[in-house]
């Protein structure tokens, strides 16, 4: 029997089914939760660079901040497959969702009360990590949930409201976080967030009893784990691919003196998954018989939606550079004595919150009537390309800037409109993509992948942060006539455009699958 099949694809939708009415509990849970995420984190770079690394010397302050940010980023990014797990296996979406919400508080009071102390400030941005990258592949999911068979055509229309509201909170936060920082001070502005996390997990509760609760898997023979364990152990290659990802793993950490345990460990965990992933695809046949086809089937479908989030990871080194890299130019530009670098990202929900319904009415359907359907490969194939072009328009103006001429902050509207294009067409197509393409024992597992997708992407700001450093680097990069900052932006326009050229050739040879629940 096929997976679709199986996962009941056979049932027509109902087109008079309305939108289950527990998704406003959980979008306001949401909309809550993103001001109060993007609230601190907004601020973050401009407070480490006028505060918490005053210590630092003066030159190496934006480069500690970009640091630090980015560090922040990949645990955010990381912890998913810790909060996918727990609710998979073992306590469910909901329950995972609303314990971690309250670490998420606690993370949020200790930088309130810790803005004057490193260590306090550090461990406050790790429980938010913890509490915020936890939730993350269970709210996705846990929307997901409340759709079966009769009404999976309403999910499209609430993962994009749902990825409206998200934008609508950063929007406000990105606005008024920067002025609050400025007249109230670091500890107000941070107390505000924490207040609003503190109403997200309240509004969550409240409507405890409305949800479609799926519970947690039982432990399985035929999970993903176990189907990859047996088929990597079935056949030489298998094994030779296993021992290398372990080896490199291994290996990784030698990298610490010169990297940081960060990257060597995110550097680990990306060997582990690719070879390991390779060996599992190469020997996937040996597990046939020891599992039932449809286990094995079920593997050899995440695997292959795996090769796609991987090749969506330079979008992401582009797109979490606007919160430092791009504050930081924007530093160096003309503005309203009243306006912060930092309010500039506020452009870019305000955009997301105008493209995302002209796509849905506008756009897509015209294309439609030209016979061109824009489905959700292509148009995260076209998302990570404008990323490139957005990056080419700001590694322009940092060109100009780097040759002495100062110019208005108003010029970056153009990188944050193709920028926010391009996360429109990637972010909220594949928030509803990789929820379908999961079978119901994986979706928080696969969510996490999604997400984890995200770290890897940072691991590569770190990685090109980190070999700048070197002296080989840096002297080839004099040698362009580039400026570091210029030449690294056009690299990232460039690892972009390459990601969306192997992206669309896997796209076509890709076949999408339904794993939306049978109606109950």
């Amino acid at each position: 029997m096929s997976p679709n099949v199986a996962n009941g694809a056979e049932q027509t939708p109902d087109p008079k089914t309305p939108i289950p009415k527990q998704i406003p509990f959980i979008i306001g849970n949401e909309g809550c939760e993103r001001f109060s995420f993007y609230g601190m984190r907004n601020i973050l770079t401009v407070f480490l660079v006028s505060t918490l690394l005053m210590h630092l010397p003066e030159a190496d302050r934006a480069s500690g901040a970009k640091e630090v940010f980015h560090t922040f980023v990949i645990g955010v990014y990381f912890f998913p497959l810790l909060g996918g797990w727990l609710a998979d296996r073992f306590f469910g979406k909901y329950n995972v969702i609303f314990w971690l919400s309250l670490v998420y508080c606690l993370g949020q009071l200790c930088l309130a009360l810790f803005v004057d102390n490193r260590t306090g400030f550090y461990i406050g941005l790790g429980l938010i990590a913890l509490g915020s990258g936890g939730i993350k592949p269970c709210v996705s999911s846990f929307v997901g949930d409340q759709f079966d068979q009769t009404n999976k055509h309403r999910a499209k229309v609430v993962f994009d409201a749902f990825y409206w509201i998200i934008n609508f909170g950063s929007f406000f936060a990105s606005l008024l976080m920067p002025i609050f920082l400025k007249q109230l001070g670091p500890a107000v502005a941070f107390g505000i967030p924490g207040a609003l996390m503190f109403v997200s997990t309240v509004i969550l509760w409240i409507g405890r009893t409305r949800y479609v609760m799926v519970p947690p898997s039982p432990p399985n023979p035929d999970s993903f784990l176990n189907v990859s364990r047996t088929a990597i152990s079935s056949g030489r290659p298998g094994m030779v691919f296993g021992a290398v990802g372990v080896a490199l793993a291994v290996g990784s950490f030698f990298l610490m003196p010169t990297f940081g345990f960060v990257i060597s460990f995110c550097a680990a965990l990306v060997a582990l998954i690719t070879f390991g992933g390779i060996g599992v695809q190469l020997q996937l046949e040996g597990a046939r018989g020891k599992h039932p086809a449809e286990a094995v089937e079920g593997v050899r479908g995440v695997l292959r939606v795996l090769v796609l989030f991987a090749l969506v990871t330079p979008f992401w080194s582009l797109f979490d550079q606007k919160a430092s890299t791009w504050v930081l130019q924007a530093d160096a530009m003309t503005k309203p004595s009243w306006f912060q670098s930092s309010q500039m990202q506020a452009l870019n929900p305000a955009l997301v919150m105008l493209l995302i319904p002209f796509n849905n009415l506008v756009l897509f359907p015209a294309l439609r009537k030209l016979g061109y359907e824009m489905t959700a490969l292509r148009r995260m194939t076209t998302g990570i390309a404008f990323s490139g072009l957005s990056w080419i328009a700001v590694g322009a103006m940092q060109l100009v800037l780097d040759g002495g001429h100062v110019f208005s902050i108003a010029w970056q509207v153009l990188p944050y409109a193709l920028l926010t294009l391009g996360e429109v067409l990637v972010s909220a197509t594949g928030l509803e993509f990789a929820y379908s393409q999961a079978p119901q024992s994986m979706k928080g597992a696969l969510m996490s992948f999604w997400l984890l997708a995200v770290t890897v992407g940072n691991l590569w700001v770190l990685v090109v942060n980190a070999s700048v450093k070197n002296a080989t680097v840096t002297n080839f990069i004099a040698s362009t006539g580039f400026g570091v900052t210029a030449f690294q932006m056009f690299f990232f326009a460039g690892f972009a455009f390459a990601a969306a050229a192997v992206f669309g050739l896997v796209a076509r040879g890709y076949h999408v699958a339904d794993h939306y629940r049978k109606a109950q």
